[in-house]
C-alpha cells in the first residue's frame, strides 16, 4: 500500500471528524467516523491514532476523537510571522516597481492600522504611518480590508459611525462606501482617490491567509497627478504581489493552477 494512499486516509479521517464538529457533535468514535467514511474501522482506528500522535486529533474523556485546536493556533501565529517577514518582501517588491510609498495594512474595530511600510525619497511622501489608526470608510486600506465582509456586517460594523469629510470625496455614509466596495470587487483593486486627504490617491488589494480570510491589504499610495496617470501599471503589480503573499500565507484562489 503506497504511502500517498495511507496519508489520503488519514487526512479523510481528520476532515471526517471536521465534519463531526460543523454538526454540532464532540468529535466521533472510532466506530461513528468509520461508519461516516463507508471504511473498515480497523483501518479508520489506525489513521485516527496517527492523527493523534502527530497532533491534528484529540482523545476527549468519552473516547471520541476531536480536532486538536492548537494546530489552527500554531497555523495562525505563523500566518502572522509571515506577514511580518514575506509582506516586507512584498512591500519592497511593489515599492522598486512603483516608485511609489507602500504599506500593508490591518483592520481594528472601525479603523485601519498600518503595520508595514516601504517609502521611498521619491515618494515625496512624508512621515511614517505605522501603527496609527484611521477611519475605515475612508483609509486607503478599508475598503481592502472588507472585501469579503456582507454588506450587512459592514453596516454594522459602521452603525452609529459619523462619516467625517477627510478629503473632498470621502464617502458620505454607509451606502456610498458600499457602492464603491463592490465597483472595488469587480475591477479587482479599489481606488481611494482623495477620500483620507486632498491630493492623495491609492490602491490596494486585500491578502488572504490560508483559511480564505482577509487579515491584511497592501497597498500603493501617492500623490494623485503622480499616482492616478500610471494607475494601470501600478495596479498590475499590486495585484501581482498580493498573489505572491497570499500565496506564502498559504492560500490557493479557486482558479489558480498552482
Amino acid at each position: 500500500m503506497s504511502r500517498t494512499s495511507s496519508m489520503g486516509r488519514g487526512v479523510k479521517a481528520v476532515l471526517a471528524a471536521g465534519e463531526r464538529h460543523l454538526r454540532g457533535l464532540p468529535g466521533g468514535t472510532v466506530a461513528e467516523i468509520a461508519a461516516d467514511l463507508g471504511r473498515d474501522r480497523s483501518q479508520v482506528s489506525r489513521s485516527l491514532r496517527t492523527a493523534e500522535q502527530e497532533g491534528f486529533l484529540r482523545r476527549t474523556p468519552e473516547r471520541t476523537f476531536a480536532l486538536d485546536w492548537s494546530v489552527l493556533t500554531d497555523a495562525l501565529l505563523l500566518t502572522r510571522r509571515r506577514l511580518a517577514t514575506d509582506g516586507t518582501a512584498a512591500l519592497e517588491g511593489l515599492s522598486r516597481e512603483t516608485d511609489e510609498g507602500c504599506f500593508l495594512g490591518v483592520l481594528s474595530g472601525r479603523s485601519t492600522v498600518t503595520v508595514g511600510e516601504c517609502v521611498p525619497a521619491s515618494s515625496r511622501l512624508v512621515g511614517s504611518w505605522l501603527g496609527r489608526p484611521y477611519p475605515a470608510y475612508c483609509s486607503d486600506a478599508g475598503q481592502a480590508l472588507l472585501w469579503e465582509t456582507p454588506d450587512d456586517d459592514v453596516r454594522k460594523i459602521f452603525a452609529g459611525v459619523q462619516f467625517q469629510q477627510h478629503g473632498p470625496n470621502t464617502p458620505a455614509d454607509v451606502e456610498d462606501f458600499l457602492a464603491r466596495l463592490r465597483n472595488a470587487r469587480v475591477r479587482g483593486y479599489s481606488i481611494v482617490d482623495e477620500e483620507a486627504e486632498p491630493g492623495l490617491y491609492s490602491l490596494a488589494v486585500p491578502i488572504r491567509d490560508f483559511r480564505g480570510d482577509v487579515v491584511a491589504a497592501l497597498q500603493v499610495v501617492g500623490l494623485k497627478g503622480r499616482l492616478e496617470p500610471s494607475r494601470s501599471r501600478h495596479a498590475e503589480a499590486l495585484v501581482r504581489q498580493g498573489r505572491w503573499l497570499e500565496g506564502m500565507l498559504g492560500w490557493r484562489s479557486p482558479d489558480s493552477h498552482a
